[in-house]
């Protein structure tokens, strides 16, 4: 468990595994941190060596009481961290708001990221989801904790998946709602979403070098599968998968296949195949 400092700010992150192996870094969905990906770090780190990072308003990272900022400032993080880890580039793997920041990321500096996953990712912040994150942050205001999470967790997930599994929704109620009832946490969230809103890389995708697999999930209500589309169709170097029978959680949805295509697509160096 590490840290650095950008810009008077502290930047915390961890690294697992073995230092010859390729770097693969995970960038978190807006209310995660990178303790969400603990589950996932024995398996990553068979082939990759694993950063983890709480963008600045996540986690154990600073907050930014009283500020206002765009992605931008979250892309810059990135770079920082790379410098910092002396990584001349990387692999990416990001979901919702991580895969926003990996965009753009990877459009101002292209020669820098090695291969890219982008789970239930957009090119733009739309009217609608502009909107919901208008909702959630008049609810977060009103420092009611429950509330919060009720008009957010549920369509963060397939209807499917919170039926069949309610009892694990129920624990995981249980773990977040001190979190959510938190006013530092319910500020961040705020200030985390307002950064998201003018998202917008639709005409710029081509500047992207790195091979990307975008990854829709077919009950995805927040960025559902028509945005991946329009990723695949701008991205040069890029491929298209969908998750049936999952929501807009992915990696909890689907854990196996998460993981599989994440080793899958960024251990596999190879551009063409010939088939015989």
């Amino acid at each position: 468990m590490s840290t650095f400092r950008y810009k008077g700010k502290e930047v915390f992150y961890t690294v697992d595994g073995e230092a010859d192996k390729p770097t693969l870094i995970i960038l978190n969905g807006i209310m995660m941190s990178h303790k969400s990906w603990e589950a996932f770090v024995p398996s990553f780190t068979r082939l990759f060596r694993v950063v983890r990072f709480d963008m600045l308003d996540q986690g154990l990272s600073s907050k930014l009481e009283g500020e206002t900022y765009t992605q931008a400032l979250q892309v810059d993080v990135l770079r920082a961290l790379l410098d910092h880890l002396e990584l001349e580039k990387a692999h990416l793997v990001g979901i919702s708001y991580g895969g926003s920041v990996a965009l753009q990321f990877a459009i101002q500096h292209p020669a820098r990221v090695a291969r890219m996953v982008l789970f239930n990712a957009a090119a733009y912040t739309t009217p609608w989801l502009r909107d919901v994150g208008r909702g959630w942050n008049r609810v977060a205001g009103s420092r009611d904790g429950e509330a919060y999470y009720h008009v957010t967790i549920p369509y963060i997930y397939s209807h499917g998946f919170y039926s069949r599994e309610n009892d694990w929704m129920e624990a995981r109620k249980e773990k977040l709602l001190p979190i959510f009832k938190d006013e530092g946490f319910q500020d961040a969230m705020i200030r985390l979403t307002n950064s998201a809103e003018s998202h917008d890389v639709r005409g710029r995708m081509d500047a992207i070098e790195a091979p990307t697999l975008v990854v829709a999930a077919e009950d995805d209500l927040l960025t559902p599968p028509r945005e991946q589309q329009t990723l695949l169709e701008g991205i040069p170097n890029a491929e298209l998968m969908t998750f049936t029978d999952c929501g807009h959680a992915s990696m909890y949805e689907r854990p196996a296949l998460f993981t599989a295509s994440v080793m899958g697509f960024l251990s596999d160096d190879r551009n063409e195949y010939q088939i015989s």
